[in-house]
């Protein structure tokens, strides 16, 4: 991509300078406790390098979906207790988003000191689709840094919003690619271009409408999408399968036919699932055939034939892309299927196979379930935004640093 990177930042010299830094801190809680660091531990490359050369950082980033204003259960408060563990070093962090707390902790930051805004979607501006609101909190953010500050796109889990602190600012200030961002393009670019071939693609997670776009538009490419997880059961119902009680969207039901009909050598099925009674970890689990499902059962899983079959269509593959679960892999009695498949991506890629997880609860999986995350060729940060990537689409948040 033709956009300058934090190396060119550091080249220019950041010593003394206010740097305004957008990442993706966006960890799951449970009970105050961060659950999943992942995204923190993504994020320390770009702001270790930039305190280590002398500037005075600023981080933006949000947690959650707070709704249009203050909600001390989304407060930054945990990330920044992590996010100075994992640097070495002490993370402020301000009581406010933009206001009187910010602005004196941004005026008494000196060289390598870190400071992390407040949750910036406690400030209703930023996701406003009123352009004029969102500018007015980019011009406070870069207020924060000074005339000659600069800004660092760093979160690419939000680079397909256009919101103020990921596309506004980069309008006001020099803009550069952070280490995580520069990373993350260079690699789906070579996802929809110079993919090596047996190209296979791994679909799960609940619905077709949400990974439709990306079938469309990877058929013409991969050579096989493998597709479990809930929306497999809508394919299955496309073939005149009956699903007992299994998730269905039945409004998507006529174009799983037709995708069926138009790439049926590419799309591949399950032929044997896992049912039980209810949605619940200690539902008794059984295995059945796909054509087979009783009707007063779900599936929450693939079954072992179907995750042999498809290992044998990734152990050929050169290159595979995998976003989202084969089944409920927080529930013990529901992850073989998601292990399964995650496996053979490892051993496809310790035979020399370019394999990229696409963040989200593929991510997750990967982490929960033991699994070497260095057995990935890359592990994305933003589930996504990869697909929106993969759909062809415009990223506002990639594009504006063009």
């Amino acid at each position: 991509m033709a956009v300058q990177t934090l190396d060119d930042l550091l080249a220019e010299g950041v010593s003394g300078r206010g740097v305004l830094v957008r990442s993706d801190l966006n960890v799951p809680l449970d009970g105050g406790k961060i659950t999943d660091p992942g995204r923190i531990i993504a994020s320390v490359p770009t702001l270790k390098a930039l305190a280590d050369a002398g500037a005075k950082v600023i981080v933006t980033a949000h947690l959650g979906r707070p709704k249009g204003g203050v909600d001390p259960a989304f407060s930054l408060a945990p990330v920044a207790t992590a996010l100075s563990e994992r640097l070495g070093r002490h993370v402020q962090l301000a009581g406010d988003v933009v206001g009187t707390d910010a602005l004196a902790r941004a005026e008494g930051l000196t060289d390598g000191d870190v400071l992390l805004l407040e949750n910036i979607r406690f400030d209703p501006r930023e996701t406003s689709k009123d352009d004029s609101e969102r500018l007015a909190l980019a011009k406070a953010l870069v207020e924060l840094v000074g005339e000659d500050g600069a800004f660092v796109s760093d979160g690419f889990g939000v680079v397909h919003r256009k919101q103020a602190s990921v596309y506004d600012v980069a309008t006001l200030l020099p803009h550069y690619a952070g280490t995580l961002v520069a990373a993350e393009v260079k690699v789906l670019q070579q996802l929809t271009s110079s993919s090596e071939r047996p190209y296979a693609v791994v679909l799960g997670g609940s619905k077709v409408s949400d990974k439709l776009a990306v079938i469309e538009n990877l058929a013409t490419k991969a050579d096989s999408i493998v597709i479990g997880g809930g929306m497999c059961f809508t394919f299955l119902a496309a073939q005149g399968v009956s699903v007992g009680t299994s998730l269905l969207q039945e409004e998507m039901i006529d174009t799983c036919r037709q995708l069926l009909e138009t790439y049926g050598d590419v799309i591949h099925l399950p032929v044997d699932i896992v049912v039980a009674e209810k949605f619940a970890a200690d539902s008794p689990a059984e295995t059945v055939w796909a054509d087979s499902i009783p009707a007063d059962k779900m599936g929450l899983d693939i079954g072992p034939e179907s995750v042999k079959r498809f290992t044998k269509l990734l152990s050929n593959a050169r290159t595979i892309f995998w976003n989202g679960p084969m089944g409920v892999f927080e529930f013990p009695a529901f992850a073989a299927g998601t292990k399964g498949v995650a496996e053979a991506i490892v051993a496809a890629t310790g035979k020399g196979a370019f394999s990229v997880v696409g963040g989200g609860d593929s991510a997750a999986a990967v982490r929960q379930l033991g699994l070497p995350e260095d057995g990935f060729s890359h592990i994305s940060t933003g589930g996504g935004a990869s697909l929106e990537y993969l759909e062809g689409k415009t990223l506002p948040g990639i594009e504006v640093l063009n």
